[in-house]
């Protein structure tokens, strides 16, 4: 009878030593197969997860720089094996970019943050030098200013106090209970406070709190073929070789982009853009849901939005986005993913989701544009529109259209067509 409960006291307990030890991989594979990923997609991840020595390996599936070196990591090993263009390959990419978006801009629809002198005493904040990268600091008074102690590096202090005086820094902080905010402000004096260095922050009422937006879009400069379609059902296969018209390419996101061309747009055309990015071809079919009309310039922004591409080209649509936000925005990402992870800790941000983008109510005009024109329609469903009708005839200039000569004047005077 001993004997029996001894060897039960024994798998018990090297049953829960079992659990212990395998905690994190089993929390690991259960949690990607709830994200709808397969084992083998799985293994992979869990693979770049041991390869990057990350202390947190479920961090891929909630922090958005990780699943950037993930995606990153998987893109460079498919070029090198030679993989990339398989179908497998790019389906699983598709659906990295697809869960990396998602939770980079899902969010809960909470009231605001109005003003800096609501913060707290205690408020962990991330403050961003330029140049100089991220520091740790903490709010130690919130009177006429905000008072905080000099900012760390790595728990180092690498600039002291009086060097922050009259420089612009970027904060960013996750307010407990509600969301991640960013703002810019100066340090206006440096000092000692209750027997500690500080640093003294100008208020604010200019906060940016995270907020759904359709999809993430990056600026560039991009020139492009625009072509008129004027059948049904395009070929979504053909490749034009003759020109189309010049245009300007301004951001650019999975779904859509901000056309620049010369002479006055309409609304509801359809059209296609043929371009390219690291000298891969890219088409993309679509309609023009908005127009910002420049008379002085005689030019036209067009919000077009696509409503087809091949998933092999949204992928690197994608890659060059987020490589692009991945370069030039490495402290921004690295304070946002701390800021974030604060909201996992405290159980304000459930899994899969993130608070990175701005509010709607801080959207540029072209951005709320987008929002406004956004619907369901279709290019199967649109009525077809004759290629002549893109421009109004009495606003028509060819050369403007085909060269965009004014292209560094800024666009000021709009007016929505």
């Amino acid at each position: 009878m001993f004997l029996v409960l001894f060897i039960t006291v024994i798998c018990i307990f090297l049953f829960v030593r079992i659990l212990i030890v395998f905690q994190t991989p089993i929390q690991f594979f259960s949690t990607g197969q709830d994200k709808g990923f397969k084992f083998s997609e799985i293994v992979l991840l869990w693979k770049l997860a041991k390869e990057a020595e990350l202390e947190e390996p479920l961090s891929l599936y909630v922090s958005v720089p990780t699943l950037n070196m993930a995606i990153s990591k998987i893109v460079m090993d498919a070029k090198a094996n030679g993989t990339e263009s398989l179908a497998s390959t790019q389906n699983f990419i598709s659906k990295l970019y697809e869960y990396r978006t998602k939770i980079d801009l899902e969010h809960e629809n909470k009231k605001g943050l109005e003003s800096t002198k609501y913060l707290e005493k205690g408020q962990r904040l991330r403050i961003i030098l330029k140049g100089k990268g991220v520091f740790v600091s903490e709010i130690l008074s919130v009177g006429y200013e905000l008072i905080i102690r000099v900012p760390l590096q790595k728990n180092v202090k690498v600039i002291e106090g009086s060097d922050w005086v009259t420089h612009d820094v970027s904060v960013y902080l996750w307010r407990k209970g509600d969301a991640g905010y960013v703002f810019d402000t100066r340090v206006t004096n440096a000092g000692v406070f209750q027997g500690q260095s500080v640093i003294y922050l100008a208020h604010t009422n200019q906060l940016e709190r995270a907020q759904k937006r359709k999809s993430v879009r990056a600026e560039c400069q991009i020139y492009a073929q625009l072509y008129f379609l004027t059948e049904d059902l395009p070929d979504y296969d053909a490749v034009e070789i003759e020109d189309g018209y010049k245009c300007l390419l301004e951001d650019i996101s999975e779904d859509g982009a901000m056309i620049r061309i010369g002479g006055k747009g309409k609304q509801n055309i359809k059209i296609k853009l043929q371009f390219d990015i690291d000298d891969r071809l890219i088409i993309m079919f679509g309609i023009v849901r908005a127009v910002e009309f420049n008379q002085e310039l005689n030019q036209s922004r067009l919000h077009f939005e696509c409503l087809h591409i091949e998933k092999d080209m949204k992928n690197k649509i994608l890659e060059f986005i987020y490589r692009d936000l991945s370069e030039e925005k490495k402290d921004e990402l690295t304070a946002l993913a701390e800021v974030e992870q604060e909201g996992v800790e405290s159980g304000d941000i459930r899994e899969g989701e993130s608070e990175v983008n701005t509010a709607e109510e801080n959207l540029s005009p072209n951005e709320v544009l987008d929002i406004a024109a956004d619907s369901d329609d279709s290019l199967d469903s649109e009525e077809t529109i004759d290629s002549s009708t893109l421009f109004d005839e009495e606003n028509v200039d060819t050369k403007a259209a085909e060269e965009l000569a004014n292209l560094e004047i800024p666009f000021e005077s709009r007016s929505i067509e």
